[in-house]
């Protein structure tokens, strides 16, 4: 993504000789939006399918069943701990997709645009506040909680088949990145607002 970045950055700027720029446009969209959203979107895909697949089997073969037969909440057992785990392992998650996305940037700066190493280091520097860094450390928990509560969701609300099951994994992955997108759009409004 940060390589992407950097080429549509370019194209935009090398017109205007600005093309050190590029950093400010790498720096900021992937720390504050990018990086968050695409790591959502990939956990979406990998981890809301694996809950739901999980929680599905477990809706199949009637263990969610026993679990209330013996007076326990399933939500507590099977929901609760999945949300927290991925809630808050999101954000670690996102700084490696920050720190990938920035390296990517800078390779095609330096390789690619013929921009000085350290000159790029530096606007990149310039460019990033702990603010953008925040806001995408923050989203990214939501994001987690989001798409473990898709994955939950529709594992536990699953028919009794096995084309049920892999119909709940569908389902969960759909609706776990469509609310992501929805939750950062509303997120870059709000922030917009508050002038953050």
């Amino acid at each position: 993504i940060g390589a992407v970045l950097a080429f549509v950055g370019a194209v935009q700027r090398v017109p205007f000789g600005a093309t050190i720029y590029v950093a400010d446009l790498v720096a900021v969209g992937v720390a504050r939006e990018l990086g968050a959203l695409m790591t959502g979107i990939v956990m979406a895909g990998r981890t809301g399918a694996s809950f739901a697949a999980v929680l599905g089997t477990m809706t199949v073969n009637e263990e969610v069943d026993a679990l209330r037969t013996m007076g326990l909440r399933p939500v507590e057992f099977l929901v609760l701990p999945r949300v927290l785990a991925t809630a808050l392992m999101m954000p670690a998650l996102v700084a490696y997709a920050v720190l990938m996305g920035l390296l990517g940037g800078t390779f095609v700066a330096v390789a690619v645009l013929d921009i000085g190493t350290m000159e790029y280091l530096r606007q990149t520097q310039s460019a990033l506040a702990l603010r953008h860094v925040l806001i995408g450390l923050g989203k990214s928990v939501v994001f987690g909680a989001i798409v473990a509560l898709a994955g939950c969701y529709y594992g536990i609300r699953c028919g009794r088949s096995a084309a049920a099951v892999g119909e709940a994994a569908t389902r969960a992955v759909v609706m776990g990145i469509l609310l992501v997108v929805v939750a950062d759009a509303a997120f870059t409004v709000v922030f917009h607002v508050l002038r953050w």
